[in-house]
């Protein structure tokens, strides 16, 4: 009730019968013990400036400031700018014979055009009238050009003429916006961190309040200002609930496609807490569902984007059907669009054919154009998925070698681990991981411990060997580096420094640098999540154990899931004495070679193009150098036996292909 009041406060003799909307947040900023003024705070002079408990603004030769704020977290301090009683600028904001739809089609055309703020002012200037939601429209384009992160780029640029001549204009008819335009306004004032407090910020407020009282205003809208309210105060807004009780007495089964997505992007930026909302987001994707195939671009991505924010875990069918849509918008991308798109399939570990075919017609046209963090995106959604597509990664490889001095540390980083990853080596290796190496030489000190790690292991899981470089990693200055980076040194990191090291000892014997301590070591590189291995597939090594049981004669005669000294494990390892003969799983004495059965299932393998995984790759390639006879086993080969004899027949010709067979 106290909230509701001071929402409800009358500014005496400011607005002419307007409220002022005064949320509990701002009011506990004011200095205790010394009184807040209405009057300062919203005299048609000017705004307060809270510096040392309440003071009135000073006239300066007619004009008026608009202050930014320090964001709490959102909005940040600028400059002041400010506002003209009489600007003479030839534009005026009017719903009485305004422009006609086709007017404000070319007006929206032309915007979207503007490459710069002051583009969008020469616009401005060319109008005679306009509506009110152009007008939001150029706010809008003027927080899209201008802002970064929690501030503008410039400032200064609130205190041109001609924004200062709108934001006038629009503080003065704030009773007569349209409910679309009001909302739209006051969206794009929190977009460019205007002071909450100040004149037109409070009149924008107090009439959205009046018009959300009177719950008449769409979806769409109330989204908006859901969005404007979640900007100024948090998710705690008293009337940001509002928006959201008016909001789901809606049927989302009957929103239009972009009230839709309106209320994806409203949740999405922090509403939804704690399990609010459940049966709201449920009825959503529901209704989302069956309009998929009418999204365009943005839509796509936006949906995408907002159930990784959101966490949704049982949607499955939508980011089935969102991902079937995408297929026809891949080359219609911005790079900002497609970069969302391929972290939410990322996410949600979901990939097609079509998908996958679109991207491979368009990967090799972007990756010298595009987005530093979207040809690195594309990568990692091929390396994620385990897709091996020659056309993709010989595109970015080529353009690495070009921009890879623009590219961030991490972007480096996770293109070479996708090639790692699948174990594959473009056409111009030598030019890629020459530039690899030039770029650790002259950026070492700017790559985290963690991305030098993950990149060095890499280039090793396709035979580049960073020996220059592992002096340094194995260095109680870095390993401490290590520790000190966020989760500090698991398992995986440790597999990682083992791996590493081992592929120095067996592949780089020249190697005469610092070695890696014990205690950094690991035991086992099979571990549970995330591995240096990959399972074996259970129904495969059944079916293949009871083909070695008939062929040896005995299960005794082939140890199961062996742990070698060497942190590798052994799907099935045979062992024989000098004469061929083999031995018992359990004897260790006589052992003259060692043979390793490599029960290659499907997830070892890349798709599209069948190769082994990197970490297979090279598992397979040191137990050989270790001494083992490797003997594959690949899926595809073992699907094709019909029955137990050629099932037999299959696996002596692989493991004892020059013995002759005898029937037990």
């Amino acid at each position: 009730m106290a909230l509701k009041l001071i929402q409800r406060l009358t500014l005496i003799g400011q607005f002419g019968g307007h409220r002022g909307v005064c949320s509990t947040r701002l009011l506990s900023t004011v200095s205790v013990g010394q009184p807040l003024c209405a009057g300062c705070l919203c005299t048609s002079a000017g705004c307060c400036v809270r510096r040392q408990g309440c003071r009135t603004l000073q006239q300066d030769s007619g004009r008026r400031s608009l202050t930014t704020i320090t964001r709490e977290p959102s909005f940040l301090g600028s400059s002041s700018v400010g506002l003209h009683r009489d600007s003479g600028l030839g534009f005026r904001i009017t719903q009485v014979h305004g422009p006609t739809a086709a007017e404000e089609e070319d007006f929206k055309q032309r915007l979207d055009s503007c490459s710069s703020s002051r583009q969008v002012f020469s616009l401005l200037r060319s109008l005679g009238i306009m509506s009110d939601t152009m007008a939001a429209a150029a706010l809008h384009r003027v927080a899209d050009l201008e802002q970064v992160g929690n501030s503008l780029k410039d400032p200064t640029v609130l205190e041109k003429d001609t924004i200062r001549s709108l934001c006038l204009q629009l503080e003065q008819d704030s009773r007569r916006l349209t409910d679309a335009g009001l909302v739209s306004v006051l969206l794009a004032c929190t977009r460019l961190f205007l002071d909450p407090w100040s004149v037109l910020m409070v009149r924008l407020v107090s009439e959205s309040q009046e018009r959300l009282d009177r719950g008449q205003m769409t979806v769409g809208q109330l989204c908006t200002l859901g969005q404007a309210m979640l900007a100024m105060e948090g998710p705690g807004c008293v009337m940001l609930e509002q928006v959201m009780e008016q909001i789901q007495k809606q049927e989302p089964s009957q929103w239009s496609l972009e009230d839709l997505t309106a209320a994806y992007r409203l949740l999405q930026g922090g509403v939804v807490q704690d399990g609010k909302y459940r049966d709201l987001l449920n009825a959503m994707h529901t209704h989302a569902v069956t309009v998929t195939s009418r999204m365009n671009p943005a839509a796509v991505s936006g949906l995408l984007g907002a159930l990784v924010v959101l966490n949704q875990t049982q949607v499955m069918p939508l980011v089935i059907n969102l991902c079937k849509q995408a297929v026809r918008h891949v080359p219609h991308f911005t790079d900002e669009e497609l970069t969302v798109v391929l972290g939410g399939l990322m996410h949600f570990g979901h990939s097609d054919h079509f998908f996958v075919e679109a991207m491979e017609k368009y990967v090799p046209t972007m990756t010298f154009t595009s987005h530093p963090e979207t040809v690195t995106k594309v990568a990692q959604f091929f390396g994620r998925r385990n897709i091996l597509s020659p056309t993709v990664f010989d595109a970015v490889a080529e353009s690495f070698v070009y921009r890879a001095d623009d590219y961030s540390t991490s972007q480096v980083a996770r293109q070479i681990m996708a090639l790692g990853k699948l174990g594959y080596l473009p056409p111009n290796a030598g030019e890629v991981f020459r530039k690899v190496e030039s770029t650790l030489r002259s950026r070492f000190p700017h790559f985290q411990p963690r991305t030098v790690l993950n990149l060095l292991h890499s280039c090793t899981l396709v035979e580049r060997f960073p020996v220059n470089f592992v002096s340094k990693v194995f260095s109680s200055f870095f390993l401490q580096q290590l520790q000190d980076q966020g989760t500090g040194i698991d398992r995986i990191v440790l597999a990682q420094l083992t791996q590493l090291y081992m592929t120095l000892k067996l592949e780089c014997p020249f190697y005469e640098g610092p070695k890696l301590l014990r205690k950094y070591r690991v035991k086992s590189f099979l571990m549970s999540g995330r591995s240096l291995e990959t399972p074996v597939d259970a129904h495969l090594y059944n079916t293949v154990k009871t083909g070695l049981v008939d062929l040896l004669g005995s299960r005794s005669y082939f140890g199961s899931k062996v742990l070698t000294p060497y942190c590798y494990t052994l799907d099935v390892e045979i062992k024989l004495d000098e004469g061929g003969y083999v031995l018992p799983a359990s004897q260790n004495d006589d052992v003259y070679k060692r043979i390793a059965l490599c029960i290659d299932g499907q997830k070892r393998f890349t798709t599209k193009k069948r190769q082994l995984l990197g970490k297979e790759a090279i598992k397979q390639r040191h137990l050989r150098l270790l001494g083992y006879e490797v003997v594959q086993i690949p899926f595809y080969e073992f699907e094709k036996l019909k029955n137990k004899t050629s099932v037999v027949e299959y696996l002596h010709q692989k493991i004892f292909p020059h013995t002759f067979r005898l029937s037990w």
